[in-house]
Order: C-alpha cells, then structure tokens, then sequence
C-alpha cells in the first residue's frame, strides 16, 4: 500500500500503572495501521509490566514518580514537547492533575471496566469493579471510554457497550468478556476521536 507522503502520524501517549495488555494492544493496533502512532508509555510503577511491553515494542516507556507528576512540571513538561494528539489512561490508577488536562482540553481519555455511572470512583479499578457486579447480581456489564476530569471516573463519556452476564460467570469470566470488549473497541474510538474532526 503506498504511503502518503507529508501527511505526519497523530501522535498517542499512554498512562498506565500494571500489566499493560490494553496499552500492547493500542500499539499493534497503530503499527498495522499506520495512521497514528504511540510515541511513549508513562507508568507511576517502576516494575510495571506495561514497561517491558512497550520496549519489546520499541515504543519510549517512561516511570515517574509522584513529585515529578503532581508537584513539579516534570511529565507536563515532558508532554509538552511530545505534543500529543491524545493522552489515553489504560488501567492508571492515579488521579489525574487537573494541570495536564488544562493543557490538553478534551484530549485525555480513560477506560473503565464497567457501565458509568455505575461502579466508578476511587477504588473501583479492576477485580474491585468486577466483584461489586457479581455481589450485585447484575445481569450485564461493559465498558466506558469517557474524557478525564478533576473527579474519577466522572468525566463525559465517549462510548459504552456491554455484554450479557450468565447466571454461572465466575469473577474471573466477567475479567475476561471485559478484556475482549477492551481489545475489540478501545483502539477503534481513539482511533475515530483522532481523525473524526478531520472528517467534518
């Protein structure tokens, strides 16, 4: 397929605190495509598997600390001079900074694991999240990709969509059908928040 030629790639930055499968994903995703590309992986754990996940890629991984993230410009500073087209928070655990996302108005995004309004906030992250809906009997769950804001998980949302919950799932079979509904849909949507302007 030919390349066209002074048309640069739009540019993604990742935040993530864990394992890293969404953001290896987001990045096979780019690389097949060829349209956008992640140019770094930030993580606030050093020993982050998302770490090693973006160098076998050969994609920048970055770990920082809570100084360098709350108290000083450091990653504002460091995003800056990347000059993201969109922030994506996979599986991040921290708030965060409301400087960040002044800088870069409606384009820092999350994922959840569950249907917003439901089962967010400070706490609600993975198995915590899945747990709560089987304690509660729920007969469906999904995902919700919405903007960042200075609130967890309140944040406009972007796009959701869900899948059924049988009667003998196990906390671990919802874990699982969430992870498809991740890999299937996350990348699409980052993919159409940045080339969706250009196709107004």
């Amino acid at each position: 397929m030919q390349k066209v030629e002074n048309t640069p790639k739009k540019k993604i930055v990742i935040f993530a605190s864990g394992n890293g499968s969404n953001a290896e994903n987001i990045i096979k995703y780019f690389l097949k495509k060829g349209t956008a590309e992640v140019v770094a992986v930030f993580s606030n754990n050093r020993t982050a598997k998302v770490l090693r996940r973006a160098h076998d890629l050969e994609v920048k991984a970055l770990h920082f600390d809570r100084e360098a993230l709350y108290e000083s410009d450091d990653v504002l500073n460091l995003l800056k001079d990347m000059k993201p087209d969109l922030v994506v928070l996979a599986g991040f655990l921290w708030m965060f900074p409301k400087k960040i996302i002044k800088r870069f108005p409606n384009k820092v995004i999350n994922i959840h694991p569950a249907l917003l309004p439901k089962y967010g906030g400070k706490g609600m992250y993975g198995m915590n999240v899945h747990k709560a809906i089987l304690e509660q009997k729920e007969v469906e769950t999904g995902i919700s990709i919405h903007y960042v804001n200075d609130k967890y998980d309140e944040g406009e949302l972007i796009f959701q969509t869900t899948t059924a919950i049988e009667a003998k799932d196990t906390v671990e079979d919802i874990a699982e059908k969430i992870h498809q509904l991740e890999y299937e849909y996350f990348p699409k949507v980052i993919e159409k928040l940045l080339f969706s302007s250009e196709d107004a």
